[in-house]
């Protein structure tokens, strides 16, 4: 994992949400909705994370991160989303299913951590980029 890479990703890319609208065809509603379900279901998608990381569950760490990764990429969340990948990368590398027990809860022991602060981050981002007022 590269902190200096994701140092340089940014947080949110507004390019993304910008896209994101012209393609739903609308100013505000649908997309709102969209970026407004990410944010309520982060939480649960990162939890379900843990808990197969922590666990050594395998075939769970490789569903749960795929989901974070991709559903992160869908609102531009490009941080959180570089994490996953990361993460992605570590899982298919380093554990297979008869050290899935050991390799993952260290990774939960790297990755969590950095995870956690970065969708705080990113949740409070989305709420401003996303407010009535924001700037397009």
């Amino acid at each position: 994992m590269g902190a200096s890479d994701d140092a340089s990703r940014p947080l949110v890319d507004q390019s993304v949400l910008n896209r994101l609208r012209e393609e739903l065809e609308e100013d505000e509603g649908y997309s709102m909705v969209f970026v407004g379900n990410f944010i309520e279901c982060l939480p649960q998608r990162i939890g379900r994370l843990r808990l197969a990381l922590t666990t050594g569950d395998l075939e769970g760490a490789v569903d749960a991160v795929l989901s974070l990764k991709t559903s992160s990429q869908m609102v531009g969340a490009e941080r959180l989303a570089g994490l996953a990948t990361d993460l992605e990368g570590e899982i298919r590398t380093e554990a297979r299913e008869a050290e899935a027990a050991v390799v993952l809860p260290r990774l939960a022991a790297t990755f969590l951590r950095p995870i956690n602060q970065c969708s705080r981050l990113t949740m409070h981002r989305l709420q401003v980029q996303c407010s009535p007022g924001a700037r397009r």
